[in-house]
């Protein structure tokens, strides 16, 4: 079963008052480098086989917080990258709440494209293919850490709890928190979500009572039942 560590960058300048979005140079800020920094501590016991992230710098800079000391090098995946907002890019959210499509982007996220961008269906669909492209990749041993955005990362959590996209705003994805979602072969599983603890996974067992675990739950029906 594939692991994945799906990551939230740290704090910007900009995070909370402005839609950054793909707005160039928007670089980590002391709060979010001191996140990052931690970040890394939270997962120092997580073996990692690669690391992955959007190309924005805020993401790449917290990827390589991770990567710092484990001799891995940050893997950029464009289709992680925020979503294309178009027009709304860099505006205020203050401002943005009173335009119309805010609450189509609320209430009703499947059916919301951006002036001049991207829609948010379109953006689940690039991101959660690259996340199944990486889960290949890596095969069914792998354990890896994806850095990318709040909307991304929500819209890949609402795709592995099977929750239709309009339900993604109920999902939180705060910066440098940590999502854990192993992929097994008949279906994912949401281990943790918007973690700020230290983690440790739970061992992934391939073999239970003598056979294949395909569900990755312990118990025989149902799920997190225990052993006993």
């Amino acid at each position: 079963m594939t692991t994945l560590l799906l990551v939230r960058h740290g704090l910007t300048d900009l995070t909370g008052p402005v839609l950054a979005g793909r707005t160039p140079g928007v670089h980590l800020s002391e709060a979010g480098r001191a996140q990052a920094a931690a970040l890394a501590g939270r997962v120092a016991g997580v073996r990692l086989d690669a690391i992955v992230s959007s190309p924005l710098e805020r993401c790449r800079e917290t990827a390589q917080a991770v990567a710092r000391g484990r001799g891995l090098d940050v893997q950029v995946d464009d289709r992680l990258i925020e979503c294309g907002y178009g027009e709304w890019t860099g505006r205020p959210l203050k401002e943005l709440a009173k335009d119309p499509l805010w609450q189509v982007v609320q209430a009703h996220p499947s059916a919301a494209a951006f002036p001049d961008g991207e829609s948010l269906a379109d953006m689940q669909h690039r991101a959660v293919a690259a996340i199944r492209a990486w889960n290949r990749t890596l095969g069914s041993k792998g354990v890896y850490l994806a850095c990318s955005h709040g909307d991304v990362i929500k819209a890949i959590v609402a795709d592995a709890l099977g929750l239709h996209l309009d339900q993604f705003q109920r999902i939180t994805a705060d910066p440098a928190a940590v999502t854990v979602i192993r992929y097994a072969p008949l279906r994912p599983f949401v281990l943790r979500l918007n973690d700020m603890g230290e983690l440790r996974l739970p061992e992934d067992s391939e073999e239970k009572d003598g056979g294949e675990n395909l569900t990755g739950s312990d118990a025989a029906v149902g799920g997190g039942s225990g052993t006993t």
